[in-house]
C-alpha cells in the first residue's frame, strides 16, 4: 500500500498533532485500483488527478514527465481548508507521495493495465461515484438546509422529550401476568437488576436492564410514555406493552437535552440526508424505466 504519513502542529489548540495520510493510489495484486473509502480521500483524487492544461513550473520530473506544480498546490489547499499549515514539510511530504505516483502510473501505464476490463470497471465507478457526490454537493449547494430549520427541528425534538434525556432501566418478559409477578417482588424489596438479570429477555440484562441516556424519542412510543411519567428512582407501577413484548421500567435519572449548539451539526447533517433522498426519490419518479 503507498501511503504518506506527516505530521503537522496545528494553527491552533495548544500543540495538538495532526496525523496526515495522504492517499493516492493502492496497488494490490498487479492492479491499479482507486481508493473511495472516505469523501476526503475522494477530494484528494479529485483535485490530485485532474487534468492540468498548463504549469508554470514542475515540482520535479519523472523519466523526462514533469509534475506540475499546480498539482501540488491543489492537494496543499485541500489539507489546509482541514486545519493543516502549509508548511516546507508538508509540500516535502506531498512531492514525494506525487513523484511515487507518477512511478508507480507509469508502470502501470506500461504494462497495458488502463486497457483491463477489470481497470475500465472501477475507473467507472469512481467516476460514478465522483458525479453523485457532486451531484449531491450541488444540490445542498442551490438548496441548503437553513439554520432556522435546523432550530425548528431541535425546539421541535426538544419538546417531543420536554427538554430532558433519561437513564432507564428494564425488564422485558412475554407475557402481563410475567410483568406482574415481577412488580409484585419488586414490591417486596425485589433487587431490580438481579431480577432483569435473570429474568429479562433483552440484551441489556447482561447490566442489569441498564439502557443508559437516551431521549425519550429513542424509544417506542408507549415505553417512552412511561418513561417520561416517572419521577427518578421510581419503577412502573404496572406493566408496559410494546411491540416487543411487557416491560417493567426503572427511572435511574434526568437531565437536560444537549444545547441546540451541541445537536447542530447531527441535526443539519440529518436534514440534508433527507432532503437528499427526497431528491433522489424525485429523480426516481421522473425517470423513464423499462
Amino acid at each position: 500500500m503507498l501511503l504518506g504519513h506527516w505530521k503537522l502542529k496545528l494553527s491552533e489548540k495548544k500543540q495538538e498533532i495532526l496525523t496526515i495520510s495522504l492517499y493516492i493510489w493502492l496497488f494490490s495484486t498487479g492492479t491499479l485500483n482507486l481508493i473511495m473509502k472516505k469523501s476526503f480521500v475522494l477530494g484528494v483524487l479529485a483535485v490530485a488527478l485532474m487534468s492540468v492544461t498548463a504549469s508554470a513550473k514542475d515540482i520535479a520530473t519523472v523519466n523526462g514527465k514533469g509534475i506540475p506544480e499546480s498539482r501540488s498546490d491543489a492537494i496543499v489547499k485541500n489539507f489546509v481548508a482541514r486545519g493543516a499549515k502549509d508548511s516546507p514539510e508538508l509540500r516535502k511530504g506531498i512531492r514525494e507521495e506525487l513523484i511515487m505516483d507518477e512511478v508507480m502510473v507509469q508502470e502501470a501505464e506500461k504494462q497495458g493495465i488502463a486497457n483491463t476490463t477489470e481497470f475500465k470497471n472501477q475507473l467507472d465507478a469512481t467516476r460514478r461515484g465522483m458525479l453523485k457526490q457532486s451531484l449531491a454537493q450541488d444540490y445542498l449547494k442551490k438548496n441548503p438546509v437553513s439554520d432556522k430549520d435546523v432550530k425548528a427541528q431541535y425546539d421541535q425534538w426538544s419538546a417531543a422529550n420536554k427538554g430532558k434525556q433519561y437513564h432507564a432501566k428494564h425488564i422485558l418478559v412475554k407475557t402481563e401476568a410475567e410483568a406482574k409477578d415481577i412488580i409484585s417482588q419488586l414490591g417486596k424489596g425485589g433487587n431490580f437488576e438481579k431480577l432483569a438479570s435473570s429474568k429479562s429477555l433483552d440484551g441489556s440484562k447482561a447490566n442489569g436492564g441498564d439502557l443508559g441516556w437516551s431521549p425519550a424519542t429513542g424509544y417506542v412510543k408507549p415505553f417512552a410514555d412511561a418513561v417520561m411519567a416517572l419521577g427518578k428512582g421510581q419503577t412502573t407501577k404496572a406493566p408496559v406493552q410494546s411491540p416487543f413484548g411487557f416491560h417493567v421500567i426503572k427511572l435511574v435519572d434526568s437531565k437536560a437535552l444537549p444545547t441546540y449548539d451541541q445537536m447542530k451539526p447531527r441535526f443539519k447533517a440529518e436534514m440534508e440526508q433527507a432532503k437528499l433522498a427526497q431528491y433522489a426519490r424525485g429523480l426516481r419518479e421522473k425517470a423513464k424505466v423499462e
